[in-house]
């Protein structure tokens, strides 16, 4: 594996080694101890979209590794493909740097990137697709189950890019997903039939969030108006009504069913503080897990 740009281009196996290295990273990293493999490596961080969990997550990720991480703003570079051709940023990086992580809108900007450059490329985010999002979910998961054969997630909200990465994610690791959204929202249906075609029954959809968490291990829910979209703020928050992850939703779920959100979350919209700071809330063991699992993806990629 060069790249790592979309979970469906994983095998089970590379997934499963992959989750495995970050546990034993984070097991060596909790009794401080760590795996020096990327001593005098440097990695390139593009940045088109803010960030809290990519950009401290990586840097410190490659601080551990015994490496190093440069952090590009899109004014340090005059914009990802505007002043010259992302062609070009690809090769002249790859002279200089050893790995290349772009947080970016268009997914085409990573799959350019990939294209061209000659050393490894991540996508840590792109509006299609949040890989990384997705394995750290899938580590926190496992933290919480025997096994992942069976477990089913539900996705209460925004057919998106952390949806779309989940249903990759439980397609090759044996689990069953749900997606709840309101008409026009849903999970597009060509990324389900490439989920449901990996494994059949994967991935179903409903517009009825209570019969969707009815036998839930793990209630997800993710910001309704993500960055690029505010200007549909208004209308995004009422066409959302009734999806809202609070205490008379989770009345339809089994008690012990975790609660999960990517964060940042945006609390009396698309769930309520009170369900956040529940005993069943695991987000905040979700962020954590991001470091865990880029560290074993930087190990893997560039060591």
């Amino acid at each position: 594996m060069k790249d790592f740009l979309s979970i469906n281009d994983c095998s089970t196996e590379l997934l499963k080694d992959l989750l495995r290295t970050s546990a034993r990273l984070k097991s060596l990293y909790s009794v401080g101890g760590t795996d020096l493999c990327l001593s005098g490596k440097v990695l390139a961080m593009l940045f088109e979209k803010p960030s809290l969990r990519t950009r401290i997550s990586f840097q410190v990720a490659m601080t551990d590794l015994d490496g190093s991480a440069i952090y590009v703003k899109p004014e340090d570079i005059g914009g990802i493909g505007k002043r010259e051709p992302i062609k070009d940023m690809a090769r002249v990086l790859s002279r200089y740097v050893d790995g290349i992580m772009a947080r970016t809108f268009e997914h085409t900007t990573v799959t350019e990137l990939a294209a061209f450059a000659t050393v490894p490329v991540i996508n840590a985010l792109t509006d299609w697709l949040h890989p990384c999002q997705a394995m750290a979910d899938v580590l926190t998961i496992q933290e919480h189950c025997e096994d992942l054969e069976g477990v089913k997630i539900t996705f209460i909200g925004d057919g998106n890019n952390v949806a779309r990465s989940l249903a990759f994610a439980c397609a090759k690791l044996g689990m069953k997903m749900v997606v709840a959204s309101p008409a026009g929202y849903q999970l597009d249906a060509e990324s389900i039939r490439k989920a449901n075609q990996i494994a059949a029954d994967t991935v179903t959809q409903t517009n009825d969030p209570a019969r969707a968490v009815a036998d839930a291990n793990f209630i997800y829910t993710d910001t309704w108006v993500s960055m690029g979209q505010e200007a549909e703020k208004q209308k995004r928050c009422a066409d959302f009504a009734g999806f809202q992850v609070n205490a008379e939703l989770l009345k339809s779920a089994p008690a012990d069913a975790k609660i999960m959100h990517c964060l940042p979350a945006n609390r009396g919209l698309e769930i309520t503080d009170e369900v956040v700071e529940s005993s069943n809330s695991i987000m905040f063991d979700q962020a954590e897990n991001r470091l865990h699992f880029q560290r074993a993806l930087l190990k893997r990629l560039l060591s």
